[in-house]
């Protein structure tokens, strides 16, 4: 589904929101409560400034008696095919989170990827693919990377584990350019960025780690593996994948340091290119 006809559609959600909530009598403020959000929150539902999580739209079916409609069309609408199954409803709250923290110990995060990375990154995991599919990909990873530019004030904060900067993906010269575009975006105050280094030992969390915080909403945490994600929303886990991702960052490079070595790094890529 295209942007401009997803946001066409979120509209419909809000509009048939408002119009099944005032049906029922209540007001945001009570809808809300009912629902366990604010009723600024159920407002901005209404106006699609903000998408609500699957769960927030099976219990709006609940207290409005709807059928289901909106987990229908909530499902329908995370259900990008350009990303896992397990993953689609995560690109949706990204672009509402005001503060996103992730922690990545294999390759590039997606949203400090170049499309040259991203395309060699997907013939990996799908060596059979059409150009089509692989293109698609690497669109989609484009569209998501815009939020770093926006007008939103969004906090963005990664640690990279040192694999990520010692590996090559695509060829050296690829991995060279993605570790420059990663080092501009730190430099340019898009990302606070640092490298848990080699030195450090095993890191308080083995998998990727994304904490996403909202400015209406609790936060929630993402983890995943190679082929399934999980979005967590319990207020106790969410609280200990915080309390590892303070532990990561304590034990990672300072931003200054962690550039130095990203940028080495980038270097040694450059150097191994022009010698093949």
């Amino acid at each position: 589904m295209a942007n401009g006809s997803r946001q066409a559609a979120w509209e419909f959600f809000g509009t048939e929101l408002k119009r099944q909530r005032e049906d029922t009598g209540l007001t945001q403020v009570e809808l809300g409560s009912r629902v366990f959000v604010s009723g600024g929150y159920i407002g901005q539902f209404e106006q699609a400034i903000r998408k609500p999580q699957l769960d927030v739209a099976q219990r709006i079916d609940g207290v409005l008696q709807t059928g289901g409609i909106f987990e229908r069309l909530c499902r329908k609408l995370i259900d990008d095919n350009r990303y896992a199954e397990y993953f689609a409803g995560v690109v949706e709250l990204e672009g509402q989170a005001t503060a996103i923290c992730e922690f990545e110990p294999t390759v590039v995060p997606g949203l400090l990827q170049t499309p040259a990375y991203t395309r060699a990154l997907t013939l990996a995991t799908h060596p059979f693919a059409t150009d089509e599919f692989v293109e698609e990909r690497v669109a989609a990873r484009v569209e998501r990377a815009q939020i770093l530019g926006g007008a939103t004030g969004l906090v963005y904060w990664v640690v990279v584990h040192e694999t990520v900067l010692r590996v090559p993906v695509g060829g050296p010269a690829v991995t060279a350019r993605a570790l420059d575009h990663m080092a501009d975006l730190a430099d340019a105050r898009k990302v606070v960025l640092q490298v848990l280094p080699f030195s450090a030992g095993a890191p308080a969390n083995n998998g990727s780690l994304r904490l996403m915080e909202f400015q209406d909403a609790p936060p929630v945490a993402y983890t995943e593996t190679s082929f399934s994600g999980t979005l967590v929303d319990d207020p106790a886990m969410v609280k200990r994948a915080e309390r590892a991702y303070d532990l990561l960052r304590g034990a990672a490079l300072s931003p200054e340091a962690s550039l130095a070595l990203v940028r080495s790094a980038a270097e040694d890529f450059r150097r191994c290119a022009s010698t093949t």
